[in-house]
């Protein structure tokens, strides 16, 4: 089989308004511009300061790596074609993108899992929490979830490229995902289409649901504490549930099939390509007086050393 006839796909983008192109251009080019240097940020703060040492940060780091690769999967491209004539993708570089959009995104989803799994231990179970995340269970954590992102995005690539594509090239999307690609498909997809909801919808929604009841464990733990541990692990659940929520809902409405699906999914791809990661530096930072007070003593001291 492979890819009979089709060496590359024209991306229909977000709209065809050519007027509100212009202002998406730099609404996106901002945004990403944001999640760059937001995530950098958080990034190089937690490596130049002691929080590297805490599993919450050593996480956290990895999360923010994360956001940053897998919107730059999407996002140059996303902004370039706004004001490229011809919208066009090769064969192969659709797989590259869908491999390692899917590849970062679920990497993001096991480190969320991981991040859930340490809070429950450091507030569930706080006399046991050094030895219950030491630093190589952090790796081993860290490491397991990118293993577990891998088959998945080796899947999802060796289902596309397992079709026949031998006319329509024209993919209703802004970057190459699995369903859009499915309906190019000179074959009849219903089949994988079942098979990926069943496979990733559920895994999603399985997940989704297994987070929520974990910080939910954790906070009817917290009535048990004093008032400044319990305000202060509110904080830090409130921020983690946040961005849990900002991530999964909307790939929970992608995966899980709707009457109008493909018109919606690329709204709610925004969401977890640009949306989540611009704000997830926000939601870490702000609610977070560790992470205030370490960025003061890092780009500080920076300042200092640059003036000397």
């Amino acid at each position: 089989m492979g890819h009979e006839n089709v060496t590359e796909f024209i991306l229909l983008g977000l709209f065809t308004d050519e007027n509100a192109k212009l202002a998406c251009f730099v609404l996106f080019l901002l945004c990403y511009i944001a999640i760059l240097s937001g995530n950098l940020l958080i990034l190089l703060t937690i490596r130049g300061s002691r929080l590297s040492e805490q599993p919450m940060y050593f996480f956290l780091s990895y999360l923010s790596l994360m956001d940053i690769c897998f919107t730059s999967t999407v996002a140059p491209k996303l902004i370039t074609d706004l004001l490229a004539q011809q919208k066009t993708i090769s064969y192969n570089s659709c797989m590259a993108q869908m491999f390692y959009a899917h590849f970062f995104g679920a990497t993001e989803i096991f480190i969320l899992v991981a991040m859930a799994y340490d809070r429950y231990a450091a507030i569930c179970r706080p006399l046991h929490y050094m030895v219950i995340m030491n630093r190589q269970v952090c790796y081993v954590l860290v490491m397991v979830s990118a293993m577990g992102a891998f088959s998945h995005s080796v899947t999802q690539v060796l289902i596309i490229t397992g079709l026949p594509f031998c006319g329509p090239n024209q993919i209703d999307h802004y970057f190459c995902d699995v369903f859009p690609l499915l309906k190019l498909a000179c074959t009849d997809t219903r089949l994988w289409v079942i098979a990926i909801i069943t496979t990733t919808g559920v895994l999603s929604i399985l997940t989704f649901v297994a987070l929520v009841i974990s910080y939910i464990i954790i906070l009817a733990t917290l009535r048990t504490c004093s008032s400044e541990g319990r305000r202060k692990a509110f904080s830090t659940c409130g921020s983690h549930i946040t961005v849990v929520f900002m991530f999964f809902l909307p790939l929970i409405f992608t995966y899980v099939p709707t009457a109008d699906s493909v018109r919606n999914d690329k709204v709610f791809a925004l969401f977890y390509t640009m949306i989540a990661p611009m704000f997830n530096p926000l939601i870490y930072t702000l609610r977070n007086t560790d992470m205030k007070n370490a960025m003061r003593k890092v780009w500080g001291r920076n300042k200092h050393s640059v003036g000397k």
